[in-house]
């Protein structure tokens, strides 16, 4: 686990180079910052900024030279004493050029906002949209239209934004400062839907960048932009103050008391948790180095025993725990009352039944829900299937879907299948999704899902006259075992945005207190429904 930790640190160490050193010298030339010392600039200082999909684009558009973090930063920061979530365009990565990934990835940060009701600063400085990916981010409803559409969204809701035009802004990407309700622009900076060499092409004339677009114009003569500002450190200067001025809305009616630390050193869970499928380990002992004061209040402790559910605090909020059970539980079959062993990590009926309601009482009562994963699935079999685990699973999967209280996921190991839904996966809009660097994310794990494409192509080559020798199926398999393997790395994940950091198993408690805090600021909660339930 340590080693896996440092090689992801490492990585985002890597990763927060942007596009070099020559890039950033450059960036430094024009008198600018780059995107992380701005941020670094804006935020309270002695605060941290929790950064959101730094993986964001890893290792894709290798044929472009690559796109670190997709070319803009995005984080849940305070600022002037407010939680606020920070999209900066990094423009030492392709001058901050939007990849079909960059986005993804600011619509994933503005839907965090408009889930969150959570004030949004833009630091803009971007060339526009990367031309020869132009397809990919372009023209659909996860592409670089959405952005300006959820600008206008989340000012009808109320949801503050600022934009801090501080180097290009230009074609499209004009509209994103300009749908925000405060604007700011620094000198040498260029707001244009065209810029001079397109509008010389277009209709012939000749015209300056600075005429065109420049802080002075669209200060003194178009009225665009709000303030006009001398450079990079005033402009953030000036974004504080007007954070600082603010009005309070109210705030989610989820219970908080003062915290308190857990009850052991969260340092500890890198010993106790493990990601090796022999061998199982207590859900109970990560559970009390994340709880406030290591307490569970358990629901129904002796039954479905391979799901905890239970009551906590973290960081003085009341939430639900949902977390797999990854040690084996001795018990009794229902309806013969013979005893029989439950795998842990699976989810047999008693324990989805159990979290099903579990969850309708969350909802109920107003308590949001934290989901913990290591799941291989629901059980199967004759046994399973008479019990009625399709039933009991759809119950639970009903629950989740339809729960109206801020849910929040950690994939710790594996999550696999059905289980990853019932667990609350990415398809059921967890406000937060975490994973650790031990997570496994798909259908099914490696050596299942090898063994089974494996026996696929054995089957098609015998029927095409082919056979292969024990070498040559061994190495067939751990060809597909290697690619398989690859694309479940949580690193695969979060470069596609699946999930939204991965995270330091010890520091899992600060980032769920960063959601929570985040969560606690939208106080609508619909209605709680869910429709046909299956008994």
């Amino acid at each position: 686990m340590v080693d896996l930790v440092s090689e992801i640190k490492n990585e985002e160490e890597q990763i927060r180079q942007g596009g070099g050193k020559a890039a950033i010298d450059s960036q430094h030339k024009k008198n600018r910052l780059t995107a992380r010392e701005r941020i670094a600039r804006l935020i309270d200082p002695r605060t941290s900024f929790f950064e959101l999909g730094i993986y964001a684009a890893y290792e894709m558009y290798g044929d472009w030279g690559g796109a670190p973090a997709a070319g803009t930063v995005t984080g849940l920061a305070r600022v002037a004493g407010r939680l606020v979530i920070v999209i900066a365009n990094d423009a030492t990565v392709k001058a901050g050029a939007f990849f079909p990934m960059t986005a993804k990835k600011v619509i994933r940060a503005q839907n965090i906002a408009i889930e969150n009701r959570i004030p949004t600063i833009y630091l803009v400085d971007s060339a526009g949209v990367f031309l020869p990916l132009q397809e990919d981010v372009f023209p659909d409803t996860d592409d670089f239209g959405r952005v300006f559409r959820n600008n206008a969204v989340m000012s009808a809701m109320g949801i503050p934004q600022i934009t801090a035009i501080m180097g290009m802004c230009v074609a499209g990407g004009a509209y994103l400062p300009v749908m925000c309700d405060h604007i700011l622009m620094t000198e040498g900076s260029g707001l244009f839907l065209a810029g001079p060499a397109l509008v010389q092409a277009a209709i012939g004339q000749k015209v300056s960048a600075e005429d065109l677009g420049g802080a002075k114009m669209h200060a003194q003569i178009s009225g665009t932009v709000d303030f006009r500002e001398a450079d990079d450190d005033a402009c953030l200067r000036r974004i504080r103050s007007l954070v600082d001025k603010m009005g309070h809305r109210p705030s989610a009616p989820f219970d908080r008391i003062a915290a308190e630390p857990s009850a052991q050193s969260p340092d500890e869970i890198y010993g106790i948790f493990s990601s090796d499928p022999a061998k199982s380990y207590d859900t109970h002992e990560i559970l009390s180095r994340v709880l406030d004061g290591g307490r569970l209040e358990e629901y129904r402790a002796e039954y479905g025993q391979t799901l905890l559910c239970g009551y906590g605090r973290i960081g003085g909020y009341a939430v639900g725990i949902v977390a797999n059970q990854r040690k084996h539980v001795q018990t009794r079959a229902p309806h013969t009352g013979e005893q029989r062993m439950e795998f842990g990590s699976v989810i047999y009926t008693e324990s989805a039944e159990k979290a099903a309601r579990f969850i309708l009482d969350c909802n109920q009562n107003l308590v949001p829900l934290v989901f913990f994963h290591d799941v291989n699935g629901f059980m199967v079999g004759k046994e399973a299937e008479w019990s009625g685990i399709i039933r009991a699973g759809a119950k639970m999967v009903n629950a989740v879907a339809n729960s109206v209280v801020p849910k929040i996921a950690v994939i710790c190991g594996g999550s696999f299948g059905a289980g990853h839904y019932a667990m609350c996966g990415k398809a059921y809009d967890p406000r937060f999704l975490f994973a650790w660097p031990t997570a496994r994310y798909a259908v099914m794990s490696g050596d299942s899902a090898a063994g089974t494409l494996v026996e696929i192509k054995l089957k098609q080559m015998e029927r095409e006259g082919k056979k292969l020798s024990e070498e040559e199926k061994r190495q067939l398999f751990e060809s597909v075992r290697a690619t398989y393997e690859h694309q479940t790395d949580p690193r695969y994940a979060a470069a596609r945005l699946w999930v939204d950091a991965i995270i330091d198993p010890a520091q899992t408690r600060d980032a769920l207190i960063w959601a929570l805090e985040a969560a606690s600021l939208n106080p609508d909660v619909p209605e709680f429904r869910t429709g046909v339930l299956q008994t």
